[in-house]
């Protein structure tokens, strides 16, 4: 069964690091990797824009998407791998939405970074916008200048507050499963004592996990969750994170406040969310 990868780029380094980290970690699996690129210039409309110009943008546009091809077949000779380009007109979400359903895609891989690399900002904008808007896809940001390490490790922060079904643990089963990864779920215990459907849910987890070599994390709460987070990920040397996002989650929290010194949340390895309307 093959697996299809979405990877938007801006040609950004960031953008090619993400490109390389999906490579790395989809090794052993037959993929096919979509290179998008949205060349409809941010906050502007077509409709003002001249055909020459829109022409020149795009010529430009595809020649760069042919050359990261053209790297990306250099930089990984997987004979399990094929790839194609994607160049669009349409605003990166709308383009990304549109991919997502004409490629049945299973993941869209992103730097966290954009080509201006502000160092203030806990994600770049057009990631902001792509965690807050695709809602179809778990997206997988990957930090600036990231090196590819086996996921052995993947943490799994809930509240158990909801039941999670098969199709939201889909994909941190198929990640998991890639490089027979741990998961190590985190809670962080704001109660006094679990309620009957937290009781509950657990059991639920457990039994979708039963494949799976799980743990179950208690730690107290005794900072802001991202810092606590961010301790657990480097105690036990978390390779990749996995949140589930859903309305008035942590995960809505943050990526509503994107400058770092505010929320104190920084991607210091690949965070993937996974979408949930529950």
């Amino acid at each position: 069964m093959k697996t299809n990868i979405l990877l938007p780029t801006d040609f950004s380094d960031n953008a090619w690091s993400a490109i390389v980290y999906a490579l790395k970690l989809y090794a052993n699996e037959n993929c096919t990797f979509y290179l998008l690129n949205s060349c409809k210039p941010e906050g502007s409309s077509m409709s003002i824009m001249t055909n020459k110009l829109l022409t020149v943008m795009k010529d430009a546009a595809k020649a760069q998407l042919l050359e990261i091809k053209r790297m990306a077949r250099i930089a990984d000779a997987n004979e399990k791998h094929n790839f194609e380009i994607i160049l669009s007109t349409e605003s990166l979400i709308d383009a990304i939405n549109r991919s997502i359903v004409t490629h049945n895609i299973d993941l869209v891989v992103m730097g966290t970074k954009g080509a201006t690399k502000a160092k203030e900002l806990f994600f770049g904008s057009n990631t902001v916008n792509v965690l807050k808007k695709i809602k179809s896809c778990p997206v997988l940001a990957v930090p600036d200048e990231f090196d590819f390490v086996v996921p052995k490790q993947i943490a799994f922060p809930t509240d158990y507050n909801r039941m999670y079904d098969d199709n939201v643990l889909k994909p941190l089963k198929k990640l998991s499963k890639l490089h027979n990864s741990k998961i190590r779920i985190l809670h962080i215990q704001e109660e006094k004592e679990l309620s009957e459907a937290q009781n509950l849910n657990i059991e639920k987890l457990n039994e979708h996990l039963a494949d799976f070599e799980h743990f179950f994390h208690w730690i107290p709460d005794y900072d802001k969750k991202a810092s606590v987070i961010i301790d657990f990920i480097e105690e036990l040397q978390i390779n990749i994170l996995i949140m589930v996002n859903y309305k008035h989650s942590f995960i809505e929290t943050i990526i509503n406040e994107p400058v770092v010194k505010n929320i104190g949340f920084h991607p210091i390895i690949p965070f993937m969310t996974i979408p949930s309307d529950k």
